[in-house]
């Protein structure tokens, strides 16, 4: 794969600079979390660390029963921690963490050492774009994404070859944050938040991706809001982790004055 690919501030964010260790996430997983049931009172690392696990779970509890004989993959799979939570206990046939970032691909596999030792034919890691993923035609029963759809330059890409890489009847299920509508709303993010500004995040409008989806032979395309588990959560802890008047506590003003949200989206392959 070209190296030269991937966008600097991706390179260097998931890279040199190892954004798991930043502590906003707590360690390990990078995502904002689902923060639905918990105490937000004085939220702890652990918390932190828990809430990254339930956005995961929330994600692959829409691959319907019986599992046992799916084959996911994970596009943009980071530090492999989820593919791994995938496996162990939603008990999928096979799960496959991709990632663009080679330094990403090495960390997921030696942070995810034993339990590629304990499932050798079950779990792995490689690397790939999320428009030209590693996979035969028609090989996969699902794929799914969790916050990581927001650094592809383009997703209709990723939507084409997402429908490439499953069966008929395979499901796509993609969760992170878009945008509104509207023609000043990226000027806007980019103002708000740093991570627009420098080209880390790029900011996709929901409708485009759902339209991208449908174009590229997926029916019953679904988006369902998880904002208001997500970014009151994610606020409260940064408010304790983070020194005031950094540009990340922006992104629960952008959600309330509507500029983007979290969904999951699904799909099924027609």
């Amino acid at each position: 794969m070209d190296q030269n690919r991937i966008p600097p501030t991706v390179r260097r964010t998931y890279g040199a600079d190892d954004l798991s260790t930043a502590p906003s996430f707590g360690g390990g997983f990078i995502n904002f979390g689902y923060w639905q049931g918990m105490d937000l009172t004085a939220p702890t690392p652990e918390d932190r660390v828990h809430s990254q696990e339930q956005l995961y779970r929330r994600v692959l509890r829409e691959f319907p029963e019986p599992r046992e004989h799916r084959r996911l993959a994970e596009v943009g799979c980071g530090r492999g921690l989820g593919a791994a939570l995938a496996l162990r206990e939603f008990r999928f046939a096979t799960v496959t963490g991709v990632d663009i970032h080679p330094d990403q691909v090495e960390r997921a596999r030696a942070v995810n050492a034993k339990a590629l030792a304990t499932y050798p034919d079950r779990l792995a890691y490689t690397l790939g774009p999320a428009d030209d993923l590693p996979f035969a035609d028609g090989s996969l029963d699902g794929v799914y994404s969790v916050e990581a759809a927001q650094h592809f330059r383009e997703l209709t890409g990723f939507a084409h070859e997402a429908a490439r890489v499953l069966r008929p009847g395979g499901r796509l299920v993609v969760t992170t944050f878009f945008t509104a509508d509207g023609p000043d709303v990226a000027e806007r993010l980019s103002i708000l938040l740093g991570s627009f500004a420098d080209g880390l995040d790029v900011p996709h409008p929901l409708s485009a991706f759902t339209a991208d989806l449908g174009k590229a032979g997926f029916g019953d395309v679904t988006a369902t809001s998880i904002g208001a588990d997500v970014w009151p959560g994610l606020d409260r802890y940064l408010a304790d982790t983070v020194p005031p008047g950094h540009w990340s506590r922006n992104f629960h003003h952008a959600w309330r004055t509507g500029l983007l949200d979290y969904h999951v989206v699904t799909a099924d392959l027609a």
